[in-house]
């Protein structure tokens, strides 16, 4: 019933927005375009501008340069399908049950995903008149009623989950997405709900991606739309095109980042050639930190503490870049932002409204965007599975828990917590919390103040 009604609502918006574009004419205030690019497992530390020696990214580095370059900015969640489930509502993924302390994403026999009542950004640009398309990785459900064209968006190209799912034969995980054959992993790729390829031939993803990109840009040239570009990698197993085959000297990972690159590039340059640039926001970061089990064939967190599936900062902290031509002006911002801020900032952008019957967890970050006022974020809850083992408030950081890397089940339980002050101390060494007992006795008051927002949901990850 509920889809019924989504489709009932994409026809009602559909004649709106015809009849406005021809009987009314094109509005002078032609709303903004939005492209969201998101990598998967780019550790903060991955890009040139944020510190990587050898990797190459001239692409991403001139986007920094020309627009914000946000230094302390979250996702909402260490591991991928809590993370996308955040970005996509701007709520934390434990008020829709897209997270789990048993299941850390979705798998391929998941009967879960994003549920039909949760709002997208997607759905929200529809209602004013954009023309939307999500390419790459979705990991918020394989099943029909999940997937992008479900969600809000009137297209699809891509892989519905993880590219290192479906694997075959027998041979032992690590192995395998160290040393994958074309065939090793069975995923398909979609059109729209369709599978028009199985297995994916992933040497030419990042390539095919690009190109669908710059076809939906030139197609809706006249028209506003919203692309949500979400690349496969670099999560493991790592391929590349030939054009860029051994050319990084931070090897196979280096030519894969810096094919990414290339694609940011070319981006740009479409959007430069069509003269969509002054009125197209660019937004460019990562779903979670870098995988460090996989040793070469993961990324670096750079300064920060550990990586992907960890509340430690090299988890969830990424490396974030906002830019629109004469628009935002070039600055490091050292301000908290978070993947959560997107939704409410987007829909601020577009002139739509946000409910306020729902809670939301995204904070609208225009003000510093545009004006260079400061982040009204001043905390960021980490969250493992379902529980909060991390909190920070302004400048300090407690630690209740933690899961160093992403394979280990072994949790570590701090008693009493850890406190660090992240702006002196962003590497997390320096336990500060004997010296500061009414800091922590604060926190934990703010902590039991928000888990009295969470309310029971369906865990959609725990379905089967």
């Amino acid at each position: 019933m509920i889809q019924i009604k989504k489709i009932i609502s994409y026809a009602l918006i559909s004649i709106i927005a015809l009849y406005t574009t021809f009987c009314m004419g094109q509005s002078k205030d032609k709303k903004p375009n939005i492209i969201i690019i998101f990598t998967d497992d780019m550790g903060y530390g991955d890009i040139g501008v944020f510190g990587h020696p050898t990797i190459r990214t001239p692409n991403m580095d001139q986007m920094a340069m020309e627009g914000q370059k946000w230094t302390n900015f979250y996702t909402a969640a260490s591991v991928c399908t809590p993370s996308r489930a955040g970005l996509m509502t701007g709520r934390l993924p434990i008020r829709n049950g897209m997270c789990s302390n048993k299941y850390r994403v979705l798998f391929p026999d998941s009967k879960g995903g994003l549920p039909q009542e949760e709002i997208t950004i997607a759905e929200k640009l529809k209602e004013v008149g954009y023309n939307t398309m999500h390419i790459g990785k979705w990991h918020l459900g394989h099943l029909p009623e999940f997937l992008p064209t479900s969600q809000g968006f009137d297209s699809y190209y891509g892989i519905p989950y993880s590219n290192d799912m479906d694997r075959a034969g027998n041979a032992e995980y690590q192995e395998a997405c160290k040393n994958p054959t074309a065939e090793t992993f069975q995923v398909p790729i979609l059109r729209d709900t369709t599978v028009i390829e199985r297995p994916a031939y992933q040497p030419t993803l990042t390539k095919r991606y690009t190109e669908e990109a710059l076809k939906f840009i030139s197609k809706n040239k006249k028209e506003p739309f919203f692309l949500y570009l979400a690349h496969s990698m670099p999560h493991v197993p790592l391929y590349r095109s030939e054009e860029f085959a051994e050319k990084s000297k931070r090897g196979l990972y280096g030519d894969v980042i810096e094919e990414i690159d290339w694609s940011v590039g070319q981006i740009m340059k479409t959007l430069k050639d069509l003269k969509l640039d002054n009125n197209t926001l660019v937004v460019f970061t990562s779903d979670n930190g870098p995988w460090l089990w996989f040793n070469q064939h993961g990324g670096s967190a750079g300064l920060l503490r550990d990586g992907k599936g960890s509340t430690f900062e090299g988890g969830m902290r990424v490396p974030t870049i906002f830019w629109w031509k004469d628009r935002i002006e070039p600055e490091v911002i050292s301000d908290m932002g978070a993947t959560l801020d997107i939704f409410p900032t987007v829909c601020k952008i577009a002139k739509t409204t946000v409910s306020k019957e729902i809670v939301y967890d995204g904070i609208d970050l225009s003000p510093t965007l545009f004006n260079r006022k400061e982040s009204n974020r001043k905390t960021v809850f980490y969250y493992s599975g379902e529980e909060i083992y991390a909190y920070r408030k302004d400048d300090f950081k407690i630690h209740f828990k933690s899961k160093e890397g992403y394979t280990t089940q072994n949790v570590i339980t701090y008693s009493p917590p850890l406190l660090y002050n992240l702006n002196t101390d962003p590497s997390e060494k320096y336990n500060i919390a004997a010296k500061h007992p009414n800091i922590i006795k604060k926190m934990k008051k703010d902590i039991e103040t928000h888990k009295k927002t969470i309310k029971p949901v369906v865990n959609q990850l725990n379905l089967r």
